[in-house]
């Protein structure tokens, strides 16, 4: 059985059936305070999908959208960082292997959204968790950041010169 998570929508495989099953899930404000501290993220105010279910071969395939109000903490200042995502979902639960022993489970490129299910119940509360969190800025800068940076020594791509080996390399893929 699948263990329940922040943002929890748990659904049988058995009744996803022949046919698409469209789901909307909207987080709740437990759920999002939740999610937030899941996250690190200053605020969420609003995370809904509109998700569409159907059966392929083996597995169950998810495909739709989510979107998601919020702020994450700036990395040089900590203050509050407004975005708004709206992402494509596109994920395929198959089973979770059985072997006690070492599995390769080989992916097409088109099949990196891929998410284990125990063989009776997917969660697509946990999966559109899973997509927020992947969309997410891995650094995000208020407009005071740069300054920050800056009194910090730290420097930008553009200060930044390549040195030794890697200068004559810049000029070279500079003249193609």
């Amino acid at each position: 059985m699948v263990t329940a998570n922040e943002f929890s929508h748990v659904v049988k495989i058995s009744e996803v059936g022949n046919h698409s099953r469209n789901l909307r899930l909207s987080a709740d404000e437990a759920a999002r305070h939740a999610l937030m501290a899941r996250f690190d993220l200053a605020a969420l105010d609003m995370l809904e999908a509109e998700i569409s279910l159907k059966h392929d071969a083996d597995a169950v395939i998810a495909t739709g959208r989510f979107t998601a109000s919020l702020a994450q903490f700036c990395i040089a200042t900590h203050d509050p960082v407004p975005a708004k995502l709206d992402e494509a979902i596109h994920i395929q639960f198959i089973a979770e292997p059985t072997s006690n022993g070492e599995v390769e489970l080989e992916l097409a490129p088109e099949d990196c959204d891929t998410m284990f299910h125990d063989g009776q119940t997917i969660d697509l509360g946990e999966a559109v968790a899973q997509s927020m969190g992947l969309a997410l800025n891995p650094y995000p800068r208020s407009p005071e950041a740069e300054k920050i940076l800056r009194a910090a020594g730290v420097k930008s791509e553009e200060d930044v010169a390549p040195v030794g080996a890697l200068a004559g390399l810049k000029d070279l893929l500079a003249k193609k």
